[in-house]
């Protein structure tokens, strides 16, 4: 049996697993021992799982993902998705479908001190649904911009996932931070767009509310200066060069949790249950990158994704037709999977591919970003509308992926640019002179 169909059968074992319901970081761990073992010995599979375990877990660069966890949690905790969707609100409310152009608004706000899809969404459902209901926006609208906008709490940076493409692909974090920046405002402006469109051909869908006072829209940003301060130091810190990524998510976690403490919004339960959840999601993330390096070992061995970059370079086609379907592949990935878990499954055979093809792996690692968000909202499952089902029982999901769809219309015309026109984020990178 050749190399390439003893990795070919890892992967088919992989995918049984998964189908079992066995978590994605064990399935990828046992799956690439077992490879590993078969083409070279077990001794040598076993100390591949402790090298990368003791590797994984000394990281600098990795212990960026607890510390943006803890800054997130607490930033939640301490009412910023709130505060910042009352500041979105006194400027946008006057508007017809104020209150959803508020929500995206906050949805962007809240995921630069959170980086987390579904924290957002959780956030914002609590924060801004019951509003929506209250001024009679219609039920279509108001789910779907929720799910929509808790999208961009993994494109705005800081976002986790952003943070594991650069680690696992080996670029820098800034770099690729800075990248985002661009892609995310058009994301921002998109999704105000098709609300103004929606609210257009359906005026009673999103009736406007009353103008904020400048006085009253002073109050709602002096009552945001807690998310205020925390972006700030946090992005500025960043880019201005004053810290470096890591330094910067250890200020944000430990002012997040002073923030907090300092606004008496925390009870010591709640605080031990922020530790513990973060906790919890950081040994999942853990196992899964532990895992998916193992595999990625073993199928490197087995020079699968070798031959699968020599037989998709052969095509006849544009590069351009590859990659559109990886846009496929990856918007079913999304709507079934995770973030990190549609990522780590397909960096082993994705990457090397997208070199291979000339194509810029930042520019390719927001576009990635991009299109598993789009399947994250994509029907008939789309991870953020179960979310959203989840706390709202009485809400239908027919109305929340009717919502959807013009946000979807929007994603893909955005994706599209990205994809056309890759200055959109290699640009300020570029002027900026970062690191490649």
């Amino acid at each position: 049996m050749t190399s390439e169909m003893i990795g070919l059968l890892g992967v088919v074992g992989l995918l049984l697993m998964i189908t079992l319901h066995v978590p994605i970081g064990i399935a990828m761990g046992v799956a690439g021992v077992v490879t590993f073992a078969v083409l070279r010995n077990w001794d040598a599979a076993f100390s591949i799982v402790g090298t990368e375990a003791s590797t994984v877990f000394a990281s600098l660069e990795f212990a960026i993902i607890p510390l943006f966890l803890i800054m997130g949690s607490f930033a939640a905790s301490g009412g910023m998705g709130r505060d910042i969707y009352r500041l979105a609100y006194a400027f946008l409310g006057h508007y017809r479908g104020g209150l959803a152009l508020a929500t995206i608004g906050g949805c962007a706000g809240f995921g630069a001190v959170c980086g987390s899809s579904i924290a957002t969404v959780s956030t914002m459902t609590q924060v801004s649904h019951g509003e929506m209901v209250k001024r009679r926006y219609s039920p279509a609208l108001s789910s779907g911009s929720i799910a929509a906008g808790g999208t961009l709490g993994i494109l705005v940076p800081p976002s986790v996932i952003i943070v594991l493409y650069a680690v696992l692909a080996e670029q820098f974090i800034l770099t690729l931070f800075t990248a985002a920046l661009i892609p995310a405002l058009i994301a921002v402006v998109g999704y105000m767009i098709a609300i103004r469109v929606y609210v257009g051909l359906n005026p009673d869908a999103g009736p406007a509310g009353e103008r904020s006072s400048w006085r009253e829209r002073g109050q709602a940003l002096k009552e945001s200066w807690s998310t205020l301060l925390l972006g700030g130091v946090v992005a500025g810190g960043i880019y201005s060069g004053i810290f470096t990524v890591t330094e910067s998510a250890a200020v944000g976690a430990l002012l997040a949790v002073a923030i907090a403490i300092f606004k008496e919004k925390i009870s010591l339960e709640v605080f031990w249950q922020n530790l513990y959840s973060t906790a919890a999601t950081s040994a999942m993330l853990y196992v899964i990158l532990i895992g998916a390096t193992v595999f990625g070992y073993a199928l490197a061995l087995s020079r699968l994704p070798d031959g699968i970059v020599e037989v998709l370079g052969a095509l006849e086609v544009h590069p351009l037709i590859i990659i559109a379907g990886l846009m496929v592949i990856y918007i079913i990935l999304g709507a079934l999977f995770d973030t990190v878990s549609a990522m780590v499954l397909t960096m082993p055979f994705v990457f090397p591919l997208i070199l291979d093809l000339g194509f810029d792996p930042i520019w390719w690692g927001i576009v990635m970003v991009m299109v598993i968000e789009i399947g994250m909202i994509t029907p008939p499952i789309g991870i953020n509308a179960l979310i959203i089902k989840s706390m709202l029982p009485d809400s239908r999901l027919g109305d929340i992926y009717k919502g959807i769809v013009p946000f979807l219309i929007s994603d893909f015309v955005r994706l599209a640019l990205v994809i056309l026109l890759p200055a959109l984020t290699l640009w300020l990178p570029t002027i900026l002179d970062l690191p490649r």
